[in-house]
């Protein structure tokens, strides 16, 4: 019986069209006596723009589009699709499913499974994983997995330190079923005790929101625990696969902040210029930061076709995870 595995085939991203750069951040928190520059801003996170969505603009909205781009690289037809799962913290709805409300508007009417995965910053490796186990095991032979996300909605415009730096976007991929492996390893982890640290610690009571329903950060837990997995995650994704880090062509962790992500890259034994990096054009934007540079870098032509990648995340909850994976 010939192995089942799973390949990418097609990639995809969207940015809505508003690009907020630091200089406009700054006059936005100038308003309320808030000090901040461009020059504090890109040298603590190496940012300097960010997109943010319209009102009336959801997730599913910026899903829809790197979908569409996704499913048209990979030569599909939306129906073609038997399993949909987007990663998202910020969803359209309390229910249904983000990934309903996108099933819907891309006119996929087979039936085929759909679902959210909630990992905050980590979600898309989640929810490549869960792809990955479904297409090895039978249950779909395509699957789109999506990262999509309007951080712009739950930003505390007063508190400079968290507000500055995320931004909004989708990115999508394609997975089909294959006799030739594409995703050698995953490897995902939680540990609630730091919950904490990365929420948005409001919900829904009676019709309004009990609590905060902006996103709080400790900033300096948060880099210290994250400069920590990412590097035994990698490393375990890594020895999942019998392959060394010396081999990795691309390392594509998640888009939080540039110090992290270089102090990542070092930890690896990597030169930079094997690190794909979109923060500082796109701000960290949770669970789609991950395909969208994925998708920046194959259609710049850097990421070719055979290559190694390493992909690995880090978000609230708090949750880690990587993925190595043959282009």
């Amino acid at each position: 019986m010939t192995a089942v595995f799973s390949r990418i085939t097609g990639t995809g991203h969207f940015l809505p069209p508003r690009r907020v750069t630091n200089a406009e951040l700054t006059e936005i928190l100038a308003r309320d006596g808030i000090e901040t520059s461009d020059e504090w801003i890109r040298s603590r996170s190496g940012i300097s723009a960010r997109h943010y969505a319209e009102a009336s603009v959801g997730s599913s909205d910026l899903a829809l589009i790197a979908a569409q781009r996704a499913i048209t690289a990979a030569g599909l037809e939306p129906n073609d699709i038997d399993l949909l799962i987007v990663a998202t913290s910020t969803p359209d709805m309390v229910f249904p499913s983000t990934a309903c409300i996108l099933q819907r508007k891309l006119g996929i009417t087979n039936g085929s499974a759909a679902l959210d995965v909630q990992a905050v910053c980590t979600g898309f490796v989640y929810a490549l994983s869960v792809a990955d186990n479904a297409l090895r095991s039978g249950q779909a032979r395509r699957a789109l997995v999506i990262g999509a996300e309007v951080f712009s909605r739950i930003l505390d415009f007063k508190d400079r330190g968290t507000c500055v730096l995320f931004g909004d976007g989708a990115g999508a991929l394609v997975l089909e079923a294959s006799d030739q492996a594409g995703i050698l390893s995953t490897k995902l982890h939680a540990d609630g005790r730091h919950t904490e640290i990365l929420c948005v610690p409001g919900n829904v009571n009676g019709g309004v929101v009990s609590g905060s329903a902006f996103l709080h950060m400790d900033g300096q837990a948060v880099f210290k625990l994250a400069v920590q997995v990412l590097e035994k995650v990698a490393n375990e994704a890594l020895a999942a696969a019998a392959v060394p880090a010396s081999a990795i062509d691309w390392l594509i962790p998640h888009q939080a902040n540039i110090r992290i992500m270089q102090a990542t890259c070092k930890k690896l034994g990597l030169p930079i210029e094997r690190m794909i990096v979109t923060v500082d054009q796109h701000g960290n934007t949770s669970a789609a930061s991950i395909p969208m540079a994925l998708d920046v870098g194959v259609r710049d032509g850097r990421i070719k076709p055979g290559e190694l990648v390493m992909l690995e995340g880090v978000g609230g909850g708090f949750t880690w995870g990587a993925a190595l994976l043959r282009m």
